[in-house]
């Protein structure tokens, strides 16, 4: 990752984030996950960066961004994009978001609307995290839920506690495939603890009760939506989020092609070749 170029910003409310600049032509953002960093995309910013101009940001908190204590909600981390693309004076990025940062996006439609994007990859996220007692098992499907009030409280709890790190490992192993090496998994490891553990835990508390369905049956824009058959994201919920998006892809990353949460990382060259599929499509 050292010879990609890193700059700053500072956001309205006075965080300074960090984010990676690399190539040229139509710009590409990349929003990272919850407790992630820009740095695990490195093996799509090598690749977009042949065609693209690629930012890949550290939300705050996040990698090499400012710990600020304030800002941790989906809505705060939405303005840091707005605020990022407008500071850059990007003409209608395309954005990729993993994980949490689709929810990033999903609030970003929601608050500043859809004309100054262009082409949107959504990989492996929930529209609601958290379920609710009365739902059927269709609601629960379409949502993707994983877990319950309660275990979500134990899991803020646990990350707030001494046991923190330890949390955090059985979270991730929980989101790889078998096949994943020990050094790779601890690289992620690594990457997700540079986001500080209370941080962490303010932050998964907001984005596990924020109920996107709502807006993701409004999105008019092209969307590849990308998922792995043995991730902890139920892939069911990303066949929804396909189905009401009128124009819309899906692939799903089956088990033997890398298909946990992070496909991105554990097969990028079927990755990177199907959203530059997609992309040059625009």
């Amino acid at each position: 990752m050292d010879e990609f170029q890193r700059k700053t910003f500072k956001t309205s409310d006075g965080a300074e984030l960090s984010y990676i600049s690399a190539g040229r032509g139509k710009s590409i953002v990349l929003i990272h996950g919850w407790s992630q960093s820009a740095q695990q995309f490195k093996y799509q910013i090598s690749a977009f960066a042949q065609r693209y101009h690629v930012i890949a940001v550290d939300l705050r908190g996040h990698g090499e961004s400012e710990k600020v204590t304030y800002g941790y909600r989906i809505s705060r981390l939405s303005k840091d994009i707005q605020e990022l693309i407008s500071f850059l004076q990007l003409e209608k990025p395309h954005l990729l978001a993993h994980s949490m940062g689709c929810a990033v996006v999903w609030s970003y439609l929601d608050l500043f609307g859809q004309d100054e994007i262009d082409r949107l990859v959504l990989v492996d996220q929930s529209p609601l995290y958290t379920s609710r007692p009365h739902w059927s098992s269709q609601e629960m499907e379409e949502a993707g839920a994983i877990v319950t009030s309660e275990q979500l409280n134990e899991m803020v709890y646990a990350l707030e506690s001494s046991s923190a790190e330890e949390v955090t490992r059985n979270t991730l192993a929980s989101m790889v495939t078998n096949a994943m090496s020990t050094e790779q998994f601890e690289w992620i490891v690594q990457c997700n603890l540079r986001c500080p553990r209370q941080l962490a835990a303010t932050l998964l508390y907001n984005q596990f009760h924020m109920d996107w369905r709502d807006q993701i049956v409004k999105i008019r824009k092209p969307a590849l939506i990308i998922a792995g058959r043995k991730s902890v994201i139920p892939w069911r919920s990303q066949v929804w989020i396909n189905k009401s998006i009128p124009d819309s892809e899906l692939e799903i990353f089956e088990e033997a092609e890398g298909g946990g949460h992070f496909m991105f990382i554990e097969n990028p060259e079927k990755f990177n070749r199907r959203v530059l599929q997609f992309l040059e499509k625009a």
